[in-house]
């Protein structure tokens, strides 16, 4: 494809068998740009382009510029607009194609599809609701935008969607993408050493210390290396992608994982896109990043034959009972021969609405549905559980205690009334700092068992009596604790687990980090932990329990305790941090999923 300035970027195309169904055309064309070589086209989540060009399509996946087989300079995110707008374009007009348009892609795919350059010329909005809809023959093929876009697991804010949270970088996770882009360098510029060094120190795990240094040398420049040279608590110096909220409008599909790091940017489209007048529709199964158990093709198909074929996809008259949750689920992949039908909630995605996958949970939930069934009063109060200890809660982990939140102040008062007066101790060791894992930033995403990691004594636990009944959570899980440590520097490590009734199984849902540099960190003061978004279903006897630690090595660098930022594992300079807990007041809430519209906190128990 050929840019306004003379590069050109390699594109491949797969076009319907003329012989088939779709004969020669007009199609619609999919499009897709990524960064890792356009034979790949994203096969690690989604089927193959060779199968929606069976389903009628004409689908283009180009290396971006300075990447794979194309012409130029990788410049990252910062460089796609201009080129995202002009890909558009000649997609439209390619042989065969009818001047529709549809984007899809995940992580860096995701992201393209929303950078395009707002001032691009015959930029319109659809005339007539057909257009609107994405039904029909186009009459702009010179519009940048395209007709409706699919983009799943990604955000708009370098800081807080792709690098960091809670002012801590994402350690193993950052850098071990920053030195894939830089190995792809290496093999553009025929560096063979360079990106034999990279693959051997990320295969045996050495990365973790070696990366930086590599990629100081192979990749000064790339932005891997910029995000973490910068301050994650500060905003200052990070770029904020915006969006054309003509762009917001159209019809979109949006996906997330709720083990995937980028969730709370899709969450964050998805509100923006409300914001702007936009109808997105919005899909989260408990995938990880790379893992989406069987994907979200027959969706996806769906949605884009409604845009651009102007076909209402098949579905399910009724949700699907709990005894066919599995083959719902299973149903989202489907054949060239027959597209899989669509379960009614999944398929609520494709006129605007939401579908939520839970754990414990059967089929998609319906967020508004869930919440007709709530009880007014928990509908109203979001529950929220204190934290309590006689000050053992870090040496024996069924000690803690978590009281409800509607007697807080009851709990306040037996905490006081301890003979620690509501305090815990956690002391942080360096040498043999808390091991990450599970979540959405571990080296194993997912739920996994964390029962071992509860019984270290540099781990503070807090656990729910019993539950009475079943409760359904769903909502952006919230600590606020007060904190202080000995040294100018320390994090919080906290992670949220199900113990389920009658079994010694510790599952953990969701995980969360902050980090706290200079002298305030000595002093007692309120501190906030945000966990990843969560959705799950508890059933009688079920206890939930809260783990606080100071360190989550890999997902985050280790720190050092002495107020400068840390980086990397832990060395000879590094202090030993005791954290004093101060739990009176402390809470353990739930924030709304979504706003504005719908509130999606904490639904309710029955």
């Amino acid at each position: 494809m050929p840019c306004p300035d003379g590069i050109r970027l390699a594109t491949r195309l797969w076009r319907p068998d003329p012989d088939g169904p779709h004969g020669m055309g007009p199609w619609p064309v999919l499009l897709m740009r990524q960064p890792y070589g356009r034979a790949i086209a994203s096969t690690v989540t989604y089927a193959h382009p060779t199968w929606y060009a069976a389903q009628g399509f004409l689908v283009a996946v180009q290396d971006v510029r300075g990447r794979g087989d194309s012409e130029g300079e990788f410049r990252g995110f910062g460089g796609e607009a201009a080129d995202g707008a002009t890909a558009v374009r000649w997609a439209r007009n390619l042989e065969n194609a009818n001047g529709r348009v549809g984007t899809y892609g995940f992580s860096y795919q995701g992201l393209t599809q929303l950078l395009l350059a707002k001032e691009a010329e015959g930029s319109t909005e659809a005339s007539t609701e057909a257009d609107a809809r994405g039904v029909g023959e186009t009459e702009h093929r010179d519009d940048p935008f395209p007709d409706c876009l699919a983009p799943a697991m990604a955000g708009l804010d370098e800081r807080l969607h792709w690098a960091s949270e809670g002012g801590a970088h994402w350690w193993g996770l950052g850098l071990g993408w920053a030195l894939q882009l830089a190995a792809e360098g290496c093999r553009r510029r025929n560096d063979a050493n360079g990106w034999r060094q990279i693959r051997r120190s990320l295969e045996s795990g050495t990365f973790l210390e070696e990366g930086p240094p590599l990629l100081e040398r192979l990749d000064p420049a790339g932005m891997g290396l910029g995000w973490l040279r910068r301050d994650a608590a500060d905003p200052q110096g990070w770029r904020h992608h915006e969006v054309a909220p003509e762009l917001l409008r159209r019809p979109m599909l949006l996906v997330g994982g709720w083990h995937d790091p980028h969730l709370r940017g899709v969450l964050d489209l998805w509100e923006r896109a409300q914001a702007a007048g936009g109808h997105p529709g919005l899909v989260i199964g408990g995938w990880t990043h790379l893992h989406w158990r069987g994907g979200v093709d027959a969706l996806q198909l769906a949605f884009f034959r409604r845009h651009l074929q102007g076909e209402d996809p098949p579905a399910n008259p009724a949700p699907a009972a709990p005894e066919a949750a599995g083959r719902s689920r299973q149903s989202l992949a489907a054949s060239p021969e027959r597209p899989a039908e669509l379960p009614a909630d999944l398929g609520r995605a494709l006129e605007g609405g939401i579908a939520l996958e839970a754990r414990g949970g059967s089929g998609w939930w319906n967020p508004s549905t869930i919440t007709a069934a709530a009880s007014p009063q928990d509908r109203d109060q979001p529950l929220a559980w204190t934290l309590c200890s006689d000050g053992r809660a870090a040496i024996r982990p069924d000690e803690g205690e978590l009281v409800p939140g509607q007697d807080h102040q009851a709990a306040d008062a037996l905490a006081t009334d301890r003979a620690t007066g509501g305090r815990v101790w956690l002391v942080h060791d360096p040498w043999r700092p808390v091991p990450a894992r599970g979540g959405h930033l571990g080296p194993d995403p997912g739920v996994v068992e964390r029962g071992d990691l509860d019984h270290r004594t540099d781990v503070a636990c807090f656990s729910t009596a019993p539950l009475p009944g079943r409760l359904t959570l769903l909502g952006r899980p919230r600590l606020e604790i007060t904190v202080h440590a000995d040294q100018p520097g320390f994090d919080l490590c906290v992670a949220l687990s199900l113990l389920p009734a009658m079994r010694s199984n510790v599952r953990q849902l969701s995980t969360g980090f902050a980090r706290i540099l200079g002298p305030h960190a000595q002093e007692a003061r309120r501190r906030q932990v945000d966990l990843q978004p969560l959705a799950v279903e508890l059933d009688s006897g079920d206890r939930l329990r809260l783990s606080i630690a100071g360190a989550a090595w890999p997902a985050i660098a280790v720190n050092p305790g002495d107020g400068s930022q840390p980086w990397g594992a832990a060395g000879p300079n590094h202090r030993v941090i005791t954290l004093t807990l101060a739990l009176q007041g402390s809470l353990l809430r739930f924030e709304p999923l979504l706003e504005p519209g719908q509130r999606h906190g904490i639904l309710g128990a029955n």
